[in-house]
């Protein structure tokens, strides 16, 4: 897959997600298997530009390359000129975020929301791929609802505004993520445009990529929500794709030295106070499946420092009667 003068051969991209996607997982996914990492999205608004939310949104140092950069609004001024600040940043690749389907979002008139408006659309996509010399890649849904998927015609515009790369989510902006994808919508903008088109939705084990591949056409294939707590998803699609052959999960040993490694990434990236606060809806998708996953998170989620955090982790991978014997209240119930 080519996008711009970047060019790979693997075809597994780490979604964009909110809250999710920042500099110590991306990093993650892509030693584990990802290709590609897009940034959580940050807001063209110029009044947060400067904030310490979207500074931190913006940090790339030492990150793998390509750094993808993800920008969300509605106003194609502000879009240019948040490209152009992200660029300065050290973005390598810009991608507008057409897709959110959250209501904090739409109700801006920006993500899914813009599907709506293609008149917008198009002055948005001009505006942005003026404004920047790197490449300019658009994630878009399949349309506003189920009786105006309008992807082709919104696909065919991003191709004619100079945009080199199209993720497309299988569910409209209505569906939000209710139901089961659909990849027809996918395989139409396929045949349509000459782009690489990548698919999204869905994505959570080796065999649905294989499906959706198949059943889209797609060049590359976005994993998100399955990728909490399971940066290994990336590695094991990859390997099923290739051979036919599913890798066994990864031992508990390695889950809690990965676990670990993030952690220290996290305190290393927010600083100890904040970073404590972020991993905690990392190590509930971590730990979420485990044997005794829910009391331990229980316990978990109320430290308020990097030493208790760690402890807890290291006596937990030892075993749940272990952390069940040391760290609970009598009477508290060991849970599976």
């Amino acid at each position: 897959m080519r996008i711009g003068s970047y060019s790979f051969c693997g075809r597994l991209i780490a979604a964009p997600m909110a809250g999710v996607t920042d500099r110590p997982f991306r990093s993650l996914c892509k030693r584990l298997g990802a290709s590609f990492a897009v940034s959580e999205m940050i807001s063209s608004n110029p009044r947060l530009r400067s904030t310490a939310k979207t500074r931190r949104r913006g940090d790339h140092a030492g990150e793998i390359e390509p750094r993808w950069v993800q920008i969300a609004g509605a106003d194609p001024t502000e879009m240019a000129a948040a490209a152009r600040d992200n660029f300065d940043r050290g973005a390598q690749i810009i991608d507008i975020n057409m897709g959110c389907p959250a209501k904090k979002v739409c109700n801006r008139a920006a993500g899914a929301a813009l599907l709506s408006d293609e008149s917008l659309v198009a002055k948005i996509l001009d505006a942005v791929v003026a404004a920047v010399p790197v490449p300019v890649t658009l994630k878009i849904r399949t349309g506003p609802d189920p009786s105006n998927r309008n992807g082709v015609r919104i696909a065919k515009l991003a191709e004619q505004a100079g945009i080199q790369a199209i993720a497309v989510h299988g569910r409209t902006r209505a569906c939000g993520f209710r139901g089961d994808a659909e990849y027809g919508t996918v395989r139409r903008v396929k045949a349509e445009v000459g782009i690489p088109v990548i698919a999204n939705g869905d994505i959570d084990t080796p065999q649905s990529a294989r499906t959706v591949l198949s059943d889209s056409g797609a060049d590359g294939l976005m994993v998100g929500r399955a990728a909490q707590g399971n940066p290994w998803i990336f590695k094991e699609i990859d390997h099923f794709l290739d051979t036919g052959v599913q890798l066994g999960p990864p031992a508990a040993g390695e889950v809690r030295d990965t676990l670990l490694e993030h952690l220290q990434a996290l305190y290393a990236f927010y600083g100890e106070f904040m970073g404590v606060r972020v991993a905690r809806k990392h190590l509930s998708w971590y730990c979420r499946s485990r044997p005794g996953g829910a009391i331990f998170w229980q316990r978990v989620s109320r430290v308020v420092t990097p030493d208790e955090q760690v402890g807890l982790v290291r006596r937990f991978f030892d075993g749940p009667a272990v952390i069940a014997a040391a760290d609970y209240p009598p009477g508290m119930e060991l849970a599976a």
